[in-house]
């Protein structure tokens, strides 16, 4: 049996041993080798922006263009929606605007017949106002010979019941005269009202067209198709994800670095990233982000010591033209190293000396 002073000295031993190991991680882990003074490092993964590609309207996927992994450019059409409803309402809306545009040829002509009509009326009244003119002038005469003896009084009477009747035709012209021009006015009305239908039908039909061309799916940037959302014959709803995209144009990797480290940084500054896949390559990079909260180290390091300290996340951005040469080799998702340099005066160890793909 074990006694208790050489357990108690093995117990120190097995801590001592886990302290050193731990000092060691971190060693490595933030500091570095002793010729690499001023250098950090952290693990992370390589991501890229992701971009959904979606149908705008609900419908039925008819077809998909682009296979997972496929690389896509902008304005590429990777998947069509079924567009037999649309093409229905956009067939009914074209026959609608036909109506609609003859409802407005109907109403100008009923305006040409009642201006007509008005210019008849005006030369009716001329001619019922010249009437009376004469009948008045006719009068006037009769009433006078009238009354010196020289004609009947009978005709006298008959020249004034003249002037009454051209009065009164007078003002019946100019009755209808007014009833003209408030067929007018309303054949303006009709006019308006048919080319606001005309106006109406011709903005559904422009809207059904942009839901027509919405049903061919774009990509919106140049990228890698990552995977189906939805397959051929799937029923989607207004929104839904057909595709899922990355954007390759737009790749970084995100680490964490202590607070020590972190709060040397700026952004801009050199990153060198070494994948676990391809450790033969140092990847050039840039930070482009810092953040400004801390927070717990994630799970993916591996000693719980690490994990309790109070970490800040640090996205390092690949060169986009980098990316766009060495396209085929872009992938998301690879573990590796991401390590900054705080004097940037120094030149980077060996080991970190830039080595890129042919």
């Amino acid at each position: 049996m074990m006694k208790p002073t050489t357990r108690k000295w093995l117990s120190r031993i097995a801590a001592l041993v886990v302290l050193i190991g731990i000092a060691a991680f971190a060693w490595l882990q933030f500091a570095g080798d002793g010729d690499e003074e001023g250098l950090a490092g952290g693990n992370g993964r390589i991501a890229a922006v992701e971009v959904d590609i979606a149908a705008k309207s609900p419908g039925r996927v008819r077809e998909i263009l682009a296979n997972e992994g496929e690389l896509v450019t902008a304005g590429q059409v990777v998947a069509r929606m079924d567009t037999d409803v649309l093409e229905a309402e956009l067939r009914q809306a074209e026959a609608q605007l036909q109506q609609a545009r003859s409802a407005v040829a109907t109403a100008r002509s009923q305006l040409a017949l009642r201006e007509a009509e008005k210019a008849a009326n005006l030369a009716v009244l001329s001619q019922r106002e010249a009437e009376l003119d004469i009948a008045r002038k006719r009068q006037s005469r009769s009433t006078l010979l009238a009354s010196e003896g020289a004609s009947s009084q009978q005709e006298a009477d008959d020249d004034s019941a003249r002037v009454k009747g051209a009065v009164a035709a007078v003002g019946v012209v100019r009755a209808q005269g007014a009833a003209a021009d408030a067929a007018i006015t309303a054949a303006h009305t009709q006019i308006v009202g048919a080319e606001s239908v005309v106006a109406a039908v011709q903005a559904s039909i422009e809207r059904i067209q942009a839901d027509i061309a919405d049903s061919a799916l774009l990509a919106p940037r140049a990228g890698r198709i990552q995977y189906r959302v939805a397959q051929p014959g799937e029923v989607v709803g207004s929104g839904g994800r057909v595709l899922n995209m990355v954007d390759l144009a737009d790749v970084y990797m995100t680490f964490f670095l202590p607070t020590a480290a972190a709060g040397k940084l700026a952004l801009g500054d050199e990153v060198r990233l070494v994948l676990d896949a391809a450790p033969q390559y140092v990847i050039p990079a840039s930070v482009s982000f810092v953040a400004d909260v801390a927070q717990f180290t994630p799970k993916t390091v591996e000693t719980a010591v690490e994990r309790e300290k109070l970490m800040f996340r640090v996205k390092a951005r690949i060169d986009p033209d980098l990316l766009r040469k060495h396209i085929l080799q872009v992938k998301t998702g690879l573990p590796g190293m991401a390590y900054v340099r705080f004097d940037r005066t120094a030149p980077w160890p060996e080991r970190l000396a830039l080595k890129l793909p042919q």
